[in-house]
């Protein structure tokens, strides 16, 4: 299972990954808004959690989530906001309440997962009712970055693993030619 090098974190955090990727209008474009509360999970050194933080604003939480300990102790470092909470996780046991988050992102953590399923019954367990869920990683196909190409997940497969788990799918589509996204949303099911 391809897991991303903490020690390499510096290059996650590039002007040019930031101008490919362009988290700000990207988290906008997806529904994030002022106010909410939302897991960045696998957040790594905090590409998205810092323009989540400036998009949710003080009135909102983001939650900075990460199985490695250097990547949550980059975060701490790198944000002085106090809306911001960085919290080390298991894979598939995230210490946040029952539906306590309008919103999760997974920028490139779903084909990193061991137990896929799980780590998505996970993901839609700390979320609201109606909640939701962006996916976003890597095309399956051969490239000079990123994981090896067997290590990758195909898009349909994300989107039948997202629904397997009990989200409704809202939206498919490439991010950049490298990258897709899903979205989904928590079903409205249960009291959260």
């Amino acid at each position: 299972m391809h897991k991303f090098d903490p020690s390499k974190r510096a290059r996650l955090m590039s002007d040019e990954r930031r101008n490919e990727l362009l988290p700000w209008e990207f988290l906008k474009a997806n529904g994030l808004s002022s106010g909410m509360t939302v897991a960045d999970i696998g957040c790594g050194p905090g590409f998205f959690t810092l323009p989540a933080a400036e998009i949710v604003g003080p009135g909102g939480t983001v939650y900075a989530v990460d199985s490695e300990p250097v990547m949550v102790e980059e975060v701490k470092r790198s944000t002085p906001a106090a809306h911001v909470t960085c919290i080390h996780s298991g894979e598939s046991s995230i210490p946040l309440g029952d539906g306590s988050c309008d919103y999760a992102l997974l920028a490139f953590t779903l084909h990193e997962a061991k137990e896929r399923g799980l780590f998505l019954e996970e993901v839609k367990r700390i979320l609201k009712k109606e909640g939701t869920l962006l996916l976003l990683d890597w095309e399956k196909r051969d490239e000079e970055r990123g994981p090896p190409r067997e290590e990758r997940i195909a898009k349909e497969e994300a989107q039948h693993l997202m629904e397997a788990a009990g989200f409704v799918i809202e939206k498919t589509g490439n991010h950049t030619p490298s990258h897709y996204i899903v979205r989904g949303r928590k079903r409205g099911e249960g009291p959260h």
